[in-house]
Formats: C-alpha cells, sequence, structure tokens
C-alpha cells in the first residue's frame, strides 16, 4: 500500500457497497478517471473486506454490457438492473430523456441481510444523503460506518451525522 495515501482502520469483517453512478459522477469533478481494477487491488489490501458489492444499472448499449462484464471479471459482486429513461422534456418535436437507475433500496436490501451474518464495519462508496438514514441506524447498532466521497459530492444529510460515521475522501485513500 502506497504509504502517502491513508490507510482506513477496520473493525472486524466489512462490506464494501459501490454505487457506481454516484461514483463515476465524480470523475469530472477529479477530472481523471476511476479505474476499477486499481479500486479493487486497494480494497483487497484489507484482509478484513469479505465482500466487495458494485451496484450500476444495465443499458442496451454494448460498452454498458461489457463494462458490467469487466467489473464482475475483475471480482466484483455485480448488482444490476435495466436502465430506465425518463422524460425530461421536449423542445420542439425533440424530446430529452434522463437515464435513471438508482439502487438505494438493493443498496438497504443487502445491508439488511448481511446484518444477519454478523458483520461490523460497513464501507459506502456514494456521497447521496439518502443513505443517512441507514447510516443512522448502523451507527445505532454498534457498526462501523465508512462513506467514502469525493470534495462537493456528500450530501449534506450526511455531511451532518456527527458521531460514529467515519468520511474519507477518495483522493486520500487513492492516486486519483
Amino acid at each position: 500500500m502506497n504509504k502517502e495515501y491513508k490507510k482506513l482502520i477496520i473493525k472486524g469483517t466489512a462490506v464494501v457497497f459501490i454505487d457506481w453512478a454516484n461514483v463515476h459522477g465524480w470523475e469530472k469533478t477529479l477530472k481523471t478517471d476511476i479505474s476499477l481494477t486499481q479500486l479493487f487491488t486497494y480494497l483487497s489490501e484489507y484482509e478484513e473486506i469479505t465482500d466487495n458489492r458494485f451496484y450500476f444499472g444495465t443499458d442496451t448499449h454494448e460498452k454498458s454490457v461489457e463494462f458490467l462484464k469487466t467489473a464482475n471479471k475483475i471480482g466484483y459482486n455485480v448488482t444490476t438492473k435495466p436502465v430506465k429513461y425518463i422524460l425530461a422534456g421536449q423542445i420542439d418535436e425533440q424530446k430529452i430523456y434522463m437515464r435513471k437507475c438508482d439502487f438505494d433500496m438493493e443498496v438497504c436490501i443487502d445491508v439488511h441481510r448481511l446484518l444477519k451474518e454478523g458483520l461490523e464495519s460497513f464501507i459506502f462508496f456514494t456521497g447521496d444523503g439518502d443513505f443517512a438514514p441507514l447510516y443512522e441506524m448502523l451507527v445505532k447498532l454498534g457498526k462501523q460506518v465508512i462513506v467514502v466521497y469525493t470534495s462537493g459530492h456528500l450530501g449534506r444529510e450526511v455531511w451532518e451525522i456527527k458521531k460514529g460515521l467515519f468520511k474519507a475522501q477518495l483522493k486520500n485513500l487513492l492516486d486519483v
């Protein structure tokens, strides 16, 4: 592990949850791509991590399908579902659609299933404020909760959790 970067201190067995649509959005701010392989290699250096869960929508585009296959080959436990296209607006005769594929429920269901297995630590790669109630529940249960984010991409609801939640910026963990 590169010594100039911070190392997470993980309590007991842990699972990682990566909301890729959220993480992919960080690339614009970071002005660089986030490598799936580099991230997996980094996470594999922690013996406490037993599973790297990866959530991302399946699109009909061939690159999307290949991307998910690559994530699976690297070793991620991939959860996917079809992307929906929602009409966002119309200019003259041209309809504008927005790509939508949230995994909040899938992540929450997986967390509840994993609680039964006695996990002690939960690591989330997402700045989505919608997860704040889940984090608060885990903290109340005495679980370690680590949220990895990028500057400008952490929901106010998560930022306002002051006790029991460890927040780590991606740039402090990886060479991005």
